[in-house]
């Protein structure tokens, strides 16, 4: 009964009724009670719905669900593309993120972890049902694939990339996402670890106002890094698959394991891929284009001091540990990732372990500048040979691992390939950001081995935290902006630039 004695409303039936009224956008839980006599849904507006189902949902103390923050408007996509490519994208990137897939230092094999091969074979089996047969994942954990390019524009083949592996940074297993609709521009608070999303100190949510969000439980990272770029060049190049009236050149697509370890590039077959020129999707804010990177190394401090029993250590103990750190604690505070922006490279020491007979320090060093990253190198060793000098009879060992150069130097010799990301990011209505990374990419090790590869957006932000989060709406406007690149790289000047540069 929608009302009980006396013509007083029951409560639970309500909230069925104003449910029902907008089932997509619901955000409480349904009651128990079923409405025996709904009223016609075409009754109630769906933000009626809305507003009047949370008020009562907090009266009779039903539980809400996701983000409980006044109702606003629902962000309008960047294009009929993004919107219609939106809950593919959703359902993949959901499914994804599931999966444990964190890479681990160190390496013996590849891909470093099984849940890699695990998110290798769904995608293969993804790619073969959506009419791509010759998806296969190799003994190396890439996944592989072609979609044909469309009439008079097969000889052309470009790729798109992104890599299945997670941060070994922060917690990997266990990811549980959550998506907050409509977000209102407050604070997020997540249910574990007492995590906040805070526009105050995250800059990147300003402006997100009617953004359907998603993030983790606040236990876990994400994934955005990059399943985000995955689950968008898998909606994307569904839909150019069902849709093959939509002009494309050939299309190769490659998942790569391993990348946030610096591995991703490593066993990569660029004469297998057989594309001209490639894009990654592993960018992060709406419009961004990135075809300049650090140039980076990481290093390895290892001291080595005298272990022996605390109570018979006097003048025996050489303790490395205390030395690591002091080693540390020496290196200028305004060279660190906190402390710098834009331009700027810096020293990140990242991991301390060790006891008082070994210790090691792990630490990446960046710069745009490969001179002054010679310098930061240079400051790294005298710090630590002047530490560990005050023990003569401590032993340093200094390991320096170079790991990728910025790709400017390789991308400036083919502005077209960066020309015709720009052109698809224009065409999906958003104005380009060109910005240099303060990072990395499999781009950056591709570009320097003979395959141009520029980054695109992907809509992640607060990458290898557990803050990660990424923006529905941009996700979107990233798999519509790869659409759009098919259809760029079917234009005559943008062929003919190729064809020009392949002749050459």
């Amino acid at each position: 009964m929608l009302f009980r004695d006396r013509g007083k409303p029951d409560a639970a039936a309500l909230v069925g009724v104003l449910l029902a009224a907008d089932p997509e956008h619901a955000d409480v839980q349904q009651p128990d009670r079923a409405c025996q006599n709904p009223l016609p849904a075409e009754l109630v507006s769906g933000a009626s719905a809305r507003i009047l189902a949370r008020v009562l949902a907090m009266c009779m103390g039903i539980p809400a669900t996701g983000h409980t923050a006044p109702i606003v408007p629902a962000t309008r996509y960047t294009s009929p593309i993004a919107e219609t490519l939106a809950p593919d994208l959703l359902e993949r990137f959901l499914r994804y993120v599931r999966i444990d897939t964190q890479s681990r230092r160190d390496r013996t094999s590849s891909p470093s972890t099984p849940g890699q091969l695990e998110l290798g074979r769904l995608l293969v089996a993804e790619l073969r049902g959506g009419g791509i047969g010759d998806a296969q994942l190799d003994e190396n954990g890439y996944v592989l694939a072609t979609l044909p390019g469309s009439e008079g524009a097969e000889d052309l083949v470009i790729g798109l990339i992104a890599h299945v592996d997670t941060s070994p940074d922060a917690p990997g297993h266990g990811v549980e996402p959550l998506v907050h609709r409509r977000y209102d521009g407050g604070v997020i608070e997540l249910p574990h670890e007492g995590v906040r999303l805070d526009p105050a100190t995250m800059p990147e949510l300003r402006g997100k106002d009617g953004h359907d969000l998603v993030t983790s439980r606040g236990d876990t990272l994400l994934g955005a890094d990059d399943k985000a770029g995955v689950a968008e060049i898998m909606a994307a190049v569904a839909h150019l698959s069902r849709n093959p009236d939509l002009p494309r050149p050939t299309l190769r697509i490659c998942f790569t394991p391993d990348e946030e370890i610096g591995e991703g590039a490593t066993l990569f077959d660029i004469e297998r891929f057989g594309a001209m020129c490639a894009y990654t999707l592993d960018g992060s804010d709406l419009g961004e284009l990135q075809d300049e990177s650090f140039s980076a190394v990481e290093a390895i401090l290892t001291v080595e001091g005298i272990d022996i029993h605390p109570g018979l250590a006097t003048g025996k103990l050489v303790n490395a540990l205390r030395l690591a750190a002091r080693i540390v604690a020496a290196l200028p505070e305004g060279l660190t990732p906190e402390a710098t922006a834009d331009r700027e490279g810096f020293i990140h020491p990242y991991e301390l372990q060790g006891t008082a007979r070994r210790a090691t320090i792990r630490a990446i060093l960046r710069d745009f500048d490969d001179d002054r990253l010679e310098q930061h190198i240079s400051l790294l060793r005298a710090t630590a040979e002047d530490v560990v000098a005050t023990e003569p009879r401590a032993r340093l060992r200094i390991d320096v691992r170079e790991q990728y150069h910025n790709m400017r130097r390789y991308l400036d010799s083919v502005p077209y390939v960066a020309a015709a990301a720009e052109a698809a990011i224009r065409a999906e209505g958003i104005e380009p950001l060109r910005r240099p990374i303060r990072g990395g990419t499999d781009g950056s090790r591709l570009s320097e081995m003979g395959l141009p590869t520029p980054n695109i957006f992907t809509g992640g932000h607060e990458y290898h935290s557990v803050r990660e989060w990424a923006s529905l709406q941009e996700m979107a406007a990233a798999a519509a902006t790869v659409v759009r690149l098919a259809e760029v790289w079917t234009r005559p000047e943008v062929r003919a630039a190729a064809m020009s540069e392949a002749g050459a």
